[in-house]
Order: structure tokens, then sequence, then C-alpha cells
């Protein structure tokens, strides 16, 4: 099934970094930009993180919270958000189920070679949890900039 924009966002609960758990239902009346990405520390990751996290104060203003999530471990995702000073929710989803109920653990393919791996790409979720925003394929440069403005007109 492919999610699409007025469908209910799948539910999740998962651990984070720092030992907090990243759960849907602890965020609801709140607006949700959820990411996907493919791996802690690798260059188009930690660009796209770098970028949420430096407009997270115009994102609270906008009531929405932003949560990364990957399949790396929660081990990763502290040593990433150390390293960085991110201050965003990072979700370890290491047995890919989440990433598989929103549609993005996907065949790949690289060199001819083919995979399994993460699509990046966002959601956005509004208060009541349905999805109102749909980033697939996305491509870094701008990308927090402009589910920042669908969260601002949301």
């Amino acid at each position: 099934m492919v999610l699409e924009p007025g469908d209910s966002a799948p539910a999740f609960s998962l651990p984070g970094a720092g030992g907090e758990t990243v759960s849907l239902a602890a965020l609801k009346g709140k607006k949700v930009a959820l990411y996907f990405y493919p791996k802690d520390d690798t260059s188009g990751c930690t660009k796209e993180a770098i970028e949420f996290n430096a407009l997270r104060e115009k994102f609270a203003k906008a009531q929405t919270v932003v949560v990364g999530m990957s399949p790396d471990s929660p081990k990763s995702h502290d040593k990433f958000r150390d390293k960085y000073a991110l201050a965003l929710p990072l979700a370890a989803d290491e047995n890919r189920e989440i990433l598989s109920a929103y549609g993005v653990w996907v065949e790949k393919s690289m060199y001819g070679r083919k995979y399994m791996g993460v699509e990046r790409s966002t959601f956005l979720i509004d208060e009541s949890g349905r999805i109102a925003r749909i980033w697939r394929k996305v491509k870094v440069p701008g990308h927090a900039e402009e589910v920042l403005a669908a969260a601002e007109a949301l």
C-alpha cells in the first residue's frame, strides 16, 4: 500500500538517541516533519540533518516537531547527534518495520547492483495524525526550507 496525503500516518514507538523513546502518539496535537534518511554520518544525510537542525526554532514557532529516522542503531544516532550538535529526535528503526510501513524501504540500484535501502523522503503529519504532504526522492539542498514553508502554511 502506498501512503497518500490524507491517510493516517502509521504509528511508531522506537528507541532514539540519548536513550529516549520517539513515538508518534506522544506528538499528537503537534505537526510532525518526519524525515527518513539512509545512514548516519554520510555526506547527504549529515547535510540534511544540519539543515533541519538549523531551522528547529522556526519549526517550533510553526508548532512542528522534526524527527529523523533511519535503520541505524540508537548508539549510532548518539554519535551522530554528538558529532554535529544535533538537537533533533532521531529514531532507530533497526528492523525496518516503520520504514516499510511508510514505503521508504525500497529496492535501489547503484552501478547495476540492486540492494534494499532507504528512499530519502519526508512526511508532514498534521496535528490529528494524518499525512498532509509527502516528499519522495528528496534532493537535500533547500529541502528543509521547503518543508518549513509547508508546515507554516498548514
